[in-house]
């Protein structure tokens, strides 16, 4: 299979998993009204033929190590169930924090899911592979934290600046706003999981000590399609709940999917395989051998990274701030200082270990 051998070319793989982490959402915004329930039986099959296509590609070269299918032979039953499960909890994340946004708004819905996902997540790699210097690599996840919390509090700052707008016009129903309480919950809860299911990843490609050979973990392209397969055979399952019980709307029938436009399929099949191929990257970057190894706890928090990415394609294609004063402009640019030095931390942090 095809791994990277400098510490360079790991680091590259990890900031493109970030960027695909934070760009995939684009395809569903151009949906329009498609409903994200629908959207997402696309999304999965997206993410299983991404991670077929690079498996039978770049993991069948055999240019280092075992080929995808040696892995998928040698690894072990406790492993596979890792790596599915990873995907299952993924899948559940994710949707539930486009719920939360449709309810609460992103300000409260990134800062308090992505952000306890972040904490989470690293801190709980960290402890399974410790890999860098952790001192460094928790101060630079604390400041992309701060990053996140800034840019809730511009989104919080341009929402109140229209709400005003609207007031002084006559258009505003209420002199009140309030944030919906399902919506924290469940910010809350997405960011519990999400925290959660890059661990399983990494404990389904551990081996386990002492054990037979069928106790093997597995490579990176192995592990994304298992993981892959998580999220396509849960998506029907956690869908006939949303379908039937909406967050927000009216329930749709299955039927509803099939009246959708050719665009509409293209956008989600597109959409999975954006974010599979920054899955792809991530679990390849953190594969590469140890001496120039990113390491799972770092690769993830630059994966997370994706909510400024996110920030970025709102800020100059979709126009969210459109109308914003000079302190939310200000609150933006501390956002990306805070996020770019927080990043920098994160990514040197294997280059200085302790000891």
């Amino acid at each position: 299979m095809t791994l990277p051998h400098t510490y360079v070319a790991a680091l590259l793989l990890t900031i493109l998993s970030m960027i695909c982490w934070g760009s995939w959402a684009n395809t569903f915004k151009l949906a329009g009204r498609w409903r994200f329930e629908l959207f997402y039986f696309d999304f999965a099959i997206g993410v299983m033929a991404a991670a077929l296509l690079y498996a039978y590609t770049f993991g069948s070269l055999g240019f280092d190590g075992f080929l995808f299918s040696d892995d998928l032979m040698h690894t072990g039953k406790r492993q596979i169930f890792d790596g599915f499960a990873g995907g299952v909890v993924f899948n559940l994340a994710n949707m539930l924090l486009v719920a939360a946004i449709s309810l609460a708004g992103m300000s409260v819905a990134f800062p308090i899911g992505i952000g306890m996902a972040l904490i989470i997540g690293v801190v709980w790699n960290y402890a399974i592979k410790p890999v860098g210097n952790p001192q460094m690599l928790f101060f630079g996840c604390a400041i992309i934290v701060g990053a996140i919390v800034v840019d809730a509090l511009a989104y919080r700052s341009l929402a109140a600046l229209k709400f005003e707008q609207l007031a002084k016009a006559g258009k505003a129903k209420s002199t009140r706003k309030t944030v919906s309480i399902k919506g924290v919950v469940l910010s809350i809860i997405c960011g519990i999981l999400m925290g959660s299911f890059f661990p399983l990843v990494t404990m389904g490609r551990a081996s386990d000590l002492g054990g037979t050979a069928g106790d093997a973990g597995m490579g990176p392209y192995a592990i994304g399609v298992v993981f892959a397969l998580g999220i396509l055979l849960s998506t029907p399952i956690f869908n006939l709940f949303f379908m039937n019980l909406p967050i927000q709307g009216e329930p749709i029938e299955i039927p509803e999917y099939f009246r959708g436009s050719l665009k509409h399929h293209l956008l989600g099949w597109l959409g999975g395989m954006i974010w599979m191929t920054g899955g792809m990257a991530n679990f390849v970057a953190s594969s590469a051998p140890a001496t120039v190894q990113v390491g799972p706890a770092t690769s993830y928090a630059i994966g997370q990274g994706a909510t400024m990415v996110s920030a970025l394609w709102g800020l100059l294609v979709w126009k969210e701030f459109a109308g914003s004063d000079s302190k939310i402009k200000l609150l933006l640019l501390l956002m990306f200082v805070l996020f770019l030095c927080g990043l920098a931390l994160v990514a040197v942090a294997p280059r200085f270990p302790v000891g």
